[in-house]
């Protein structure tokens, strides 16, 4: 067990640069967005490469706000079902489902990998914006990998072991310590 305590610090420590990634990809897709908007509105003509440019990132925001949401247990998950299961069936469904979400990693950064590695052509953006398609193909396999890591945390990252109740005392607990600190 000792082994589990770094690796789940490891996983939270990537999970918040997974956070940082996707809210500056997503910022600068606004951004970009933004340009070729008052750009149009400034001038009466478009800008070429604003849409292609933004489009970029839509890959690593998704795959990276997956991860994060495996993390905080808030993927797709079969919780009415698998809370109607006697118990000794329950931890057996979850092991099931962390040995699917395994494979899915897996699957991940091996297909992944090889799609990146055969990712040798350009994305045009403009006649001088080029871009390799290895840019968008690498986060195939990083979010596989980051999953991997998010498997430390084990029944934590499924909602069938998370009791409600507990959870609203510890909110209202930390709301208490909070205006008692203030």
């Amino acid at each position: 067990m000792s082994l589990l305590a770094p690796l789940r610090r490891l996983s939270d420590g990537i999970n918040q640069v997974a956070i940082v990634l996707s809210v500056a990809c997503i910022l600068a897709m606004l951004g970009i967005s933004f340009t070729g908007f008052l750009y149009k509105l400034m001038t009466g003509s478009a800008l070429s490469w604003t849409y292609s440019l933004a489009r970029i990132f839509l890959p690593w925001i998704g795959f990276l706000s997956m991860t994060i949401s495996l993390r905080y247990g808030e993927h797709v998950a079969m919780t009415l079902l698998v809370r109607s299961l006697p118990k000794a069936l329950i931890k057996v469904a979850a092991a099931v489902c962390l040995a699917v979400i395994a494979l899915f990693a897996i699957m991940l950064v091996w297909y992944g990998w090889g799609y990146f590695l055969n990712a040798t052509q350009l994305y045009m953006i403009s006649d001088n914006i080029q871009l390799s398609n290895r840019f968008t193909a690498i986060v195939v396999p990083v979010s596989g990998v980051i999953i991997l890591f998010h498997l430390a945390h084990g029944f934590a990252l499924l909602e069938h072991f998370v009791d409600e109740d507990e959870f609203i005392d510890e909110m209202i607990e930390t709301t208490d310590m909070e205006e008692e600190r203030s």
